[in-house]
Order: C-alpha cells, then structure tokens, then sequence
C-alpha cells in the first residue's frame, strides 16, 4: 500500500514547490493528487490556456520521484461558463436555482455543459495524457457532494423525458408500472411527465423511483464520458473517482464497474458528528470515530470496484471544518485509520491534505502541514504509519494472502432509494441497516464483505440482507443453490421492481427459499418494544405467517427470528442485541470462528496476519481466542493503538 497527499499547487508561492515535494518523500509519501478545482486557473478565459504553471508543478514532483494523481476540473466550473451557460446550474426541490460561489454548480443532465466537460477532459489529457508523472487519473470530485446528483432543471426534466420513454417505451406501460390510475395520475404522453418535486403531498413512489435511477444514470453517464477521453488519450493509466461516507444518491456499483478503482474520502470524526449515532457514541467515540465508520465504507467500496480495487484518497489527518462540531483525532488515530485502510486491503492512503489552507471555505480543515508550514500532529503520525506499512509487508502483509471469505453482505443502493421514499416509520433507512448489521458482526470478529445482488457468493460461509425491498432477477435461484447461512433481514422482498406490492405478498422472490408470508408490517414508536431474553424487537415488526421455526419469541409472543433449514428471517429491525444473537447463532451454524471483542475494538484478518485495532479512549487487553507472532503492538492495546500478528 502506497502514501498519498491532496496538494494545491495553486495555493501557494512557486518557490515553496520543491521543498514541499521533499518533505512530502522525506515522510513516506509517493503519490500526490492535484488538479481537480484548477480549472479558472488552466482557462481563465474561454480557449486561452495558461498550462506553464501545472507543467512547473508536476515538473517538481516528478523530480521528487512522486507521482501525480491527476484530477479533471469538472467540479468547479469558472465563472465565465456559468455566465455562458446560465441555466446550466442544478436546482434544488424547492424550484431554487444553485448558483456560482462555492462548488459543483452543475446540472448533471445539461447538455451545454456536458460538452464543456467533455473539452476541459480533453485538454487536460492531450496535455499530460503521456506525461510520465501522471500515474492515475480522478474523474471530477465527489460526485454529489452537498446533493447535487438529483436536480429540479429543465433540462434534468427534458432528460428525465427521454429516459423514461427508452425504459417503458409507451406511456401506457408507464401508467400501468406506476399503478397511475391510483388518483387520476394517468398520463397520455412522456412529455406530460413531470418531476415529482412541488406536488400538493407525496408524489407516487414509484415516480420517485423513476427519477432517482434517472439521476444516477445521469452521474454514471457524467462520468462514462470523461473515462472514455482519459483512457483514449492517456492509455495504461488508472482512472478511479472519489465517492463520499453514507451517500447513496447515485449507484456506486454501477460507477465502479467503468473505473479502473473505486476511491473514497474518510472523515471519521465529521461523520461521527453529523449522522444518526447515538449521544453515546459521539460521547465515547468523539476523537476517534464510531468503529466501524471507515471499515464499513472499505468493504463497501471494494465491492463497488470492478475488480475490487479500492482506496482511500482524501483521509481525515486532524480536524475538518464542516461538521457541527469538530474535534482533533485523539493522538494514534491517523496512523489506526492508515493500518486499518491497509487491513482491508487499500492500495492508496492519501491525506486531504498537504498544508492547512489560510483563506477561502476550507481555511479550518485541517493539513499535515499548519498554514505555516510547519508539521501538524498528523504529519507525525503519518511517517510513523509509512514505517510500520513497511514492516508489515516484510511479515507477509495483505499483499502477500487474501482476505478470509467469512461473511457477505448484499447491499443494494436502490434499497436505500425504496426506503427514503417510503420509509413507513422514523429513520427506517436500509443503508443504515445494512450499517448496523455489519457493525454486529464485526463484533463477533468476522471478516464482513459488501456486495451487490449477483456477486459470486462461492467461498462465504453466510450471506445477510439486511433490507432488501426489491430482489434482483436471479437471486433467490443464487440464494437456493448457497450451502452456508443465509439471514434475511425485514422488508426484504416488499416490493417488485416498479414499487408495488408482490401479488404473493414479502419476502415475494424469497418465498421460493423461505416458506413464509408477510401478513403485515408496522413500524413502532421509540420506547415501544416487545422484550425477550436479553433482546427486544424495536422500530420495526414483520409479522409472518409460517410453518417456519419460531427461534426468537418476545416474553408477549411477538416472533423476532424464524428458522427454516439454512436460513433465517429478522421480522425486527437488525440492530442491537436482537441482531447480535442471530448473528451468532448463524455464524456458529456456519462453523465460523467467532471471537467476540471487547467494547471499541476490531479484528481484521488479511492473508497469514491478523490486525487489531483499539477505538476505545483507554488500553484494551487483546481477547486470548487471538494468538500469533506479534509484528506490530503489544497484547494490551493503548487508545488508538494498533496490534498486528503472524497466524501459525
């Protein structure tokens, strides 16, 4: 696994180049990302180009033997195509234009602009497409950060028009899919379709549906173009795109399977701060990050990649500046987020960024540099994490085996997309069940792998869909033919592909493996819980109609868990203590060797070595069930410390 850095060139005084690309390789760094918010810089005006000081900046940090991830500017238009192109910008549900003075003012379905990025693309790559610094490539940045993927435009809704009419061909396909009867919605012509923003109350789910696999294929497409123009020009070179924490706007896996590699950016704290955990967690875990934050978006991501190649390009270094409230890393926890990037089998580790910028909106985020260029805590850490990275590769480290084959998630995006639009109960998310999930059986020290419906399941010996509303064709033949355990979680199989409700009724497909039927759902009011021995159904209840094995009955009669053969059926929500007692009957079904971990501490096992990591505030003795020729660490583990040991 290599270092990275985030650099704006720009930012600063040509003479403090070439010493920074020095430091830069003096701390273990090799690979340095610029370019992606150049562009007002590369064309001040419209088809005058001043490339001289990109050339200098790249001359330098080849000289320094690194080499350059280059990113298209996409992301940040200049103002003089915006005012070009005025109806270019997205705009937000409420009718809102989003205008020119910070970022990603774009409309993904602007014709006009999609030309724009198209040429800059092209510029850049005939320019440094056979450079021999540029080593890789990044399409735009964060596609949909600050929700910008779903747009309100004309031009999204002339699009939307378009896509509609490919997909159901005649309107009245439309009308019957979408059940359009229902409230006199019937339409008699594609270009009487709308958005289904501004309607008097919720507009038809499965319109909603529609629109959001129209706005993520409008991203894929987005981003199809500049891949095709970087791999013409710049042959043999690696193009990936950095995708966010807890963002499901957009289909990853159908972005990740045109790109060489999947990136994402790790920001454990400002994550910690800004979703739904719980007051404990942010209390326990405020400079160090809920445990399972950056392990669950590694294995997400990897299961995105095509080939499952993946990394991490802008990792938190100290404190961020968008979050609520912003902490400093406790001292470690850059070097624990580096180690535990590598354990999961991360080719790149890169920090946002190089040094603390003075001016503008990211003037308190911090760098491994301060503004003045002097070290931050984070620089430290990361040389450390360079020198233990090499000692862990002469072990034998993750290079040198694969990952144990344990347990697989299947996490669908559109999943997510069911549940936004009809949540049928407070915070009922499926990405945040698919979240808890992996948190139970990381706790049970398993290797966790996300997945999409389809994936190759050989080789796991249990399979879990935490929520799984739409079940893709093919699946639970997949499922039928899969020997381990399998845990099928609520919701799972309520809805057909169009949003309606299977004429057999959930886990509809999955019945085919499951002898059940859903008779009805509720969702339940914090406090309303229906208790068993040591766990309690909360927030959701499937009740069931089975010949199943009733495994799991609340003290009122109320069925958690029903068994049947090899699988099993969450009727709650997978969460908690409830979901840690299937996890662990499933996974000593299936012959997994459980280690059950200590309170803030994760274990991950990568070909001969197996990695711990401490997330608790204090020391943490290593469970006696993990044994090994210590590499890295000692057996009592200091807060955010790191233990690495050789297996046999």
């Amino acid at each position: 696994m290599r270092l990275g850095v985030c650099y704006y060139p720009e930012h600063w005084p040509q003479a403090n180049w070439a010493a920074d690309a020095r430091h830069m390789a003096d701390t273990g760094i090799t690979r340095v990302r610029i370019g992606e918010f150049a562009w007002s810089r590369v064309e001040p005006e419209p088809g005058r180009f001043d490339w001289g000081w990109l050339d200098k900046a790249i001359e330098v940090l080849h000289d320094a033997g690194l080499g350059v991830i280059l990113g298209t500017p996409t992301a940040t238009p200049p103002k003089w195509l915006v005012d070009q192109m005025p109806d270019m910008v997205a705009v937000d549900e409420q009718g809102r234009k989003r205008d020119f003075g910070s970022r990603r003012h774009y409309c993904f379905s602007h014709p006009g602009y999609r030309e724009q990025a198209g040429r800059i693309t092209r510029a850049y790559a005939e320019r440094y497409g056979n450079h021999p610094a540029v080593v890789m490539w990044q399409t735009d940045n964060e596609y949909g950060c600050h929700d910008t993927v779903i747009s309100y435009s004309d031009a999204a809704r002339l699009a939307f028009r378009d896509w509609l009419s490919d997909r159901y061909k005649t309107i009245d396909a439309l009308n019957s899919a979408w059940g359009n009867v229902f409230w006199s919605m019937e339409y008699r012509s594609f270009d009487e379709v709308d958005l289904p923003n501004l309607t008097v109350t919720e507009a038809n789910p499965a319109h909603w549906l529609a629109f959001r696999r129209f706005s993520s294929d409008q991203v894929v497409a987005f981003d199809s173009a500049q891949v095709d123009i970087l791999r013409q020009l710049s042959p043999g070179r690696d193009v990936m795109h950095n995708a966010m924490g807890f963002y499901t706007d957009y289909d990853h896996h159908d972005l990740g399977r045109q790109l060489d590699c999947v990136m994402w950016d790790s920001y454990p704290l400002g994550f910690l701060e800004m979703f739904r955990f719980s007051d404990a967690d942010k209390r326990d875990y405020v400079r160090q990050g809920h445990p399972d934050i950056a392990a669950f978006h590694h294995d997400l991501y990897r299961g995105c990649a095509a080939d499952g190649r993946w990394g991490v390009i802008e990792q938190q270094p100290g404190p961020v500046n968008w979050a609520r409230n912003n902490p400093a890393p406790l001292p470690g926890m850059v070097r624990l987020w580096t180690l535990e990037a590598m354990a999961h089998g991360a080719e790149l580790v890169s920090y946002f960024r190089w040094r603390q910028a003075p001016f503008a909106q990211e003037q308190m985020h911090a760098g491994l540099l301060r503004p003045d260029g002097k070290a931050a805590p984070g620089l430290g850490e990361a040389a450390k994490a360079s020198a233990d990275i090499a000692a862990i590769l002469e072990a034998g480290g993750p290079a040198n085996g694969e990952p144990a084959k344990e347990a697989a998630i299947i996490f669908s995006y559109e999943a997510e997309w069911v549940t936004a639009t009809q949540s049928q109960g407070e915070d009922l998310s499926a990405l945040w069940a698919n979240f808890t999930a992996y948190s139970e059986l990381r706790k049970l020290g398993l290797n966790v792998d996300i997945v999409a419906p389809g994936t190759d399941l050989n080789g796991y010996a249990m399979v879990v869909l935490p929520c799984l509303p739409i079940v893709a064709d093919g699946l639970a033949e997949q499922l039928a033919s899969f020997s381990g355990q399998i845990i099928i979680g609520p919701r799972s199989g309520s809805k057909t592909a169009e949003f309606s409700i299977p004429d057999n009724l959930a886990p509809g497909p999955l019945q085919a493996i499951f002898p059940a039927q859903v008779s009805r759902s509720e969702s339940l009011r914090a406090g309303v819980t229906h208790q068993g021995d040591g766990w309690a159904i909360t927030r959701w209840l499937d009740h069931l109609e089975s010949d199943a094995e009733r495994e799991l009955v609340s003290d009122d009669g109320m069925v958690a868990c029903w068994k049947s053969a090899n699988m099993r059926y969450c009727a709650t929500w997978p969460e908690g203590e409830v979901m840690a007692v299937i996890a662990a009957r499933a996974a000593h079904d299936a012959g997994l060797a459980a280690v059950p971990l200590p309170e803030g501490m994760r274990l991950r096992k990568a070909g001969k070595l197996s990695f711990l990591f401490n997330y608790r505030a204090e020391p943490q003795a290593l469970p006696e069930a993990v044994q090994g020729q210590m590499v890295l660490g000692d057996r009592l583990l200091p807060a955010a410390g790191v233990a690495v040991l050789r297996i046999g």
